[in-house]
């Protein structure tokens, strides 16, 4: 079970290529992503319990906004390297994505 991420400048199209929209992707923490996400609450305030590790889950820029700061505190309290540099990856791609009009973050899963 993984998590990729890419960040579209607009709303990707999940049939056909996303590549015309796509800005950056991080492809190498996905299981490290999905285990540190695992644990998060769907019913919870936050965003990032959202987020499906076996489909696909996409973020706009106001989401993207408040899960950013979900992201840097989960990367604060993690004591495993391989999570915490996937949070902080992910956490990178949350702030370029809310500072971004019209971007989504796309959330892959397995």
């Amino acid at each position: 079970m993984g998590i990729e991420l890419e960040l579209h400048s607009g709303r990707p199209r999940r049939k056909g290529s996303s590549r015309d929209t796509l800005l950056r992707g991080s492809y190498r923490h996905g299981e490290a992503l999905a285990t540190a996400l695992s644990p998060l609450d769907r019913h919870g305030s936050g965003k990032l319990g959202w987020v499906d590790p076996y489909g696909d889950t996409l973020f706009n820029e106001q989401e993207a906004q408040i899960a950013r700061k979900e992201a840097t505190a989960l990367a604060q309290r993690c004591a495993d390297e391989h999570q915490k540099a996937a949070l902080l990856d992910l956490a990178e791609l949350l702030e370029a994505c809310a500072a971004t009009p019209g971007s989504y973050l796309w959330f892959m899963g397995d």
